[in-house]
């Protein structure tokens, strides 16, 4: 699966003090989906009296995650619009440039970031880091308290207390595992598709009409499907970081 490697974008290993300092494929991409975040933001906060309809998506997105983090972590959830704000719109910009059709264009290569552990694992670590330092300088010791929900008999608190904490370490390995998995499944299965496709026409005769053309539209739909999926899995991503936060802030 040529797409999941990650090599030098420029062709070339950059080796400073034996470490191989490469500018790789992964790090292009993540360059591209910044600068194209960059631009949507840009082009919709002009603050028009009337606004535009890029200007309306852009409040509309903003609007969103305020209402989530206020819905899900209350009037304390204000202050991580901007970080939960931009981890959405890094995972959904990320996910959607990773199917656009780039591969069309000769020498071009595309490279979807998001379906590689490290860097979802990465934004998860992210995210478990800050909900560490906010339920701590919060409460101190007493965050403690968040894994012995209350009403539990006192017989029950020493194992209640280990099932919670096991529960609450797993957290940022499931968060970044399950943004991992959907992307690469769904890439694996295009590539599998686009694989019939292309053997289908190289074979010709019937081969086109029995594996390539029923391919191809399957291909077509289920790109379509990974679109939706592109943005349920950032919001979903979001959602559990205010989830988490919420947990950080109000305890249980």
């Amino acid at each position: 699966m040529h797409q999941f490697l990650i090599e030098p974008a420029f062709g070339s290993h950059w080796m400073v003090g034996g470490y191989d300092l490469s500018f790789t494929n992964s790090a292009l991409w993540m360059v591209v989906t910044l600068v194209a975040l960059w631009a949507f933001m840009i082009g919709g906060m002009k603050r028009e009296l009337v606004p535009g309809r890029w200007q309306m998506a852009v409040e509309g997105f903003t609007g969103f995650i305020s209402g989530m983090l206020e819905q899900n972590v209350g009037p304390g959830g204000k202050r991580f619009v901007p970080y939960v704000f931009s981890l959405f719109m890094f995972i959904l910009f990320a996910n959607i440039i990773g199917l656009l059709p780039f591969g069309i264009v000769p020498g071009v290569h595309p490279f979807t970031v998001t379906s590689h552990m490290t860097v979802t694992g990465v934004l998860a670590l992210i995210s478990f880091a800050i909900v560490l330092l906010v339920g701590f300088g919060k409460h101190g010791f007493h965050f403690f308290s968040l894994f012995v929900p209350s009403g539990t008999p006192a017989l029950m608190i020493p194992l209640i207390f280990v099932v919670e904490l096991m529960s609450f370490l797993v957290r940022p390995f499931s968060l970044g595992l399950r943004l991992f998995v959907a992307m690469t499944a769904g890439h694996i299965l295009l590539k599998v598709l686009a694989a019939f496709v292309i053997n289908g026409l190289n074979l010709g005769g019937m081969y086109i009409g029995l594996v390539s053309a029923p391919s191809m539209l399957l291909m077509i739909g289920i790109t379509l499907l990974e679109l939706l999926v592109a943005a349920i899995q950032a919001y979903v991503f979001a959602l559990l970081t205010s989830v988490y936060l919420n947990d950080a802030v109000n305890l249980h």
